[in-house]
Order: structure tokens, then sequence, then C-alpha cells
């Protein structure tokens, strides 16, 4: 019967805790958290004719410059095998400023249509 006690009163004390919000001790806790993630050291950069022939929803890098706006969101990725139209969110430009001197890594998958292919870029990286 003692047992029982203990078990359902740690039971009710741990339940407690967590629906009280309880994290753990904070004191050592980072002032600020960074969004980050995996990078693969072995990632396949790919060319902009490859990308032409590729299928929808598929995970592409491709290294180039960006050679100029063309409006909503919309851009004129160039590599030395062509042009593409890539899209870039807002949000994805991770705090970087680049015009079309700087060399870029893009990110993102392959949104094909019927009529022209073109980039759904998730990440950027100013080389």
């Amino acid at each position: 019967m003692k047992k029982i006690s203990m078990i359902a009163m740690s039971v009710f004390f741990a339940c407690g805790a967590a629906l009280a919000g309880f994290d753990g001790p904070t004191a050592a806790a980072p002032a600020a958290k960074h969004k980050g993630g995996f990078v693969n050291p072995s990632e396949t950069i790919v060319t902009v004719a490859q990308v032409n022939e590729m299928r929808d929803d598929v995970y592409v890098v491709v290294v180039g410059r960006i050679a100029q706006s063309m409006g909503d969101e919309k851009f004129l990725f160039e590599d030395s095998t062509g042009s593409i139209t890539v899209e870039i969110d807002d949000d994805n430009w991770g705090g970087q400023t680049v015009t079309p001197n700087d060399t870029v890594k893009l990110r993102g998958n392959v949104d094909r249509g019927i009529f022209k292919t073109e980039i759904e870029v998730d990440e950027v990286e100013k080389i």
C-alpha cells in the first residue's frame, strides 16, 4: 500500500510540473535561440541545364548569380549553362544583401510546370 501511495504522489507531482509549463532550470539556458540546421558537406551541386531536365519537387543546389529581379519574389538566376527563374520568399534571404556581382548557392525544389521550370528557393547562401 505504501508503494502505491508513493507512485501515485510521484505521478501527481510529475504531471503537475508538466502541466504548469516547467521546462527545467533556466539559469544556464542561452539568451537567444539561433536558427540552424544540418549542412551536408557532400551535397551535389547541379547546373541550370540539369535542373531543366529534372522532375517536379526534386531537391536541388545550384551555384551562380542572381542577374535581375523579375518582380513578385521572382528572379533570374544564371550559371555557365543557362538561366532559370527562381522564387525567393522575403524570409529566405537570411538577412543578406545580394547584387548581380555576387556568387550565391541556392537550395530549393524544382517547380516543373507545363510550359516552364522554376526553382522554389528555401535558402540563399552568399559565397
